[in-house]
């Protein structure tokens, strides 16, 4: 970073500490995940320089010779990656991508249904703070108290009873596999469409450790980061011509001008080596490590939702260990092990200050980390969170132990990128 550190030599700094705290810490956030150095490479390139609003071969640009093909090879390479007719690689990220199918397929006030946000759906599938709750009629699914899991006979009932024009399936705390085809029938039966939000699930889905919801859903709306290890940016996909017709229209110029090239490239290469056989161990190793810590933590006493995993995600109600999950996740942070506070199904507690953690293993599985180390940060995490229950000294000097064991730690599996 010669140039950076020249002309601005306190940005280069910071960037330089933030790759230094990533390369020092355990990200456990279910949401975070390392790229590769070819994407980091296409990231930051003069693709920045160029405007190119439209399609492939339907520019309002012109220059696009180049920029025709880089978009041609990442939609191509979605297609064969996930096995659908069409892809969108132009949403700036997953709520612009999921309001696009909104503007698809809806008109203001209709009525949609998705996972409420306190079950672990997303702001965006009709919540009320965003726009998607204010400018249409939402209803909402949650999970069965005593189990944790979505109940497909309850959403099938609020379906029937509510007839939304457009029903989403996934979200951004479901530790379980999530059943496409129970959705795809309830949707079916109501004359609704389906959206699947695979955000978090996407790379498992590339690379075989999770069920795909292609040939269940009509309309797949992914980010590219997350488990696919890709740039910050999202995709839209389909089957039917007549959906990815809406969508593209959607997406541009419904919501979007000119999208963002140089993330374009990198989601193509992203793509590439999602394709590969690597990956594909990758998704299956992130799946084991999960459980594993899962199993680990349970062994010490949390309290798991739904009581286990089956993908990537940990989400974790601290309530029997007497702390909430902000002070938890912040004192965790301190150690070394980065989780996000998180609310759990009939959280008691408010929004920001919520009983729960969420955790996920797409980052340590990215370093190299197996079995044994989920072992390891199960055992940190129950050290950290025992002594921050009982005294505040005792804490103290157990987050600054753990602390260094987690630099002894990271330092044998570097980082991909860093």
């Amino acid at each position: 970073m010669s140039s950076l550190s020249s002309v601005d030599p306190q940005i280069a700094e910071l960037i330089k500490a933030e790759e230094r705290r990533q390369a020092d810490t355990v990200k456990l956030i279910a949401s975070e995940n390392y790229v590769s150095k070819a994407v980091l490479e296409a990231t930051g390139t003069v693709l920045t320089n160029k405007y190119s609003e439209g399609y492939p071969g339907k520019r309002y640009y012109e220059g696009q010779q180049v920029i025709d093909q880089i978009e041609t090879l990442a939609i191509e390479r979605a297609k064969s990656l996930f096995g659908v007719n069409h892809a969108n690689v132009q949403p700036y990220s997953g709520s612009p991508a999921n309001l696009a199918i909104y503007l698809a397929f809806l008109q203001p006030g209709d009525t949609v249904m998705g996972m409420g946000l306190p079950f672990g759906g997303h702001l965006t599938h009709g919540w009320s703070v965003s726009a998607t709750g204010k400018w249409f009629n939402p209803v909402r699914y949650g999970v069965r108290r005593d189990t944790g899991r979505v109940d497909m006979d309850e959403v099938r009932e609020i379906a029937l009873r509510e007839r939304p024009k457009l029903i989403f399936c996934g979200g951004t705390a479901i530790p379980r596999t999530i059943d496409f085809p129970a959705f795809a029938e309830i949707a079916r039966e109501v004359g609704a469409v389906l959206a699947a939000d695979i955000a978090h699930i996407a790379g498992l889905v590339a690379g075989g450790a999770h069920p795909s919801p292609v040939g269940h859903a009509d309309v797949i709306s992914t980010t590219t980061h997350k488990t696919l290890r890709g740039p910050r940016g999202a995709m839209l996909m389909a089957t039917a011509d007549e959906h990815a017709t809406a969508l593209n229209k959607a997406v541009f110029p419904g919501l979007q001008g000119g999208p963002h090239n140089h993330t374009t490239a990198a989601i193509a290469v992203a793509l590439k080596e999602a394709a590969t056989d690597e990956f594909k161990d990758y998704a299956h190793q992130v799946v084991v490590n999960s459980q594993a810590l899962a199993e680990e933590l349970l062994g010490r006493g949390f309290d798991l939702v739904s009581g286990g995993t089956d993908n990537h995600l940990i989400l974790l109600d601290l309530t029997p260990k007497g702390i909430g999950g902000k002070p938890a996740a912040q004192a965790m942070d301190r150690a070394g092990l980065e989780t996000n506070y998180n609310t759990v199904p009939f959280d008691p507690r408010k929004p920001f200050d919520p009983s729960g953690i969420r955790i996920g293993t797409a980052g340590v599985t990215s370093r190299g980390m197996g079995v044994a180390e989920m072992r390891q940060i199960g055992a940190w995490m129950d050290q950290v969170v025992s002594a921050l229950a009982k005294d505040q000294d005792e804490a103290e000097r157990v987050i600054t132990r753990v602390q260094g064991e987690v630099r002894e730690l990271t330092s044998r599996f570097p980082a991909p990128g860093l």
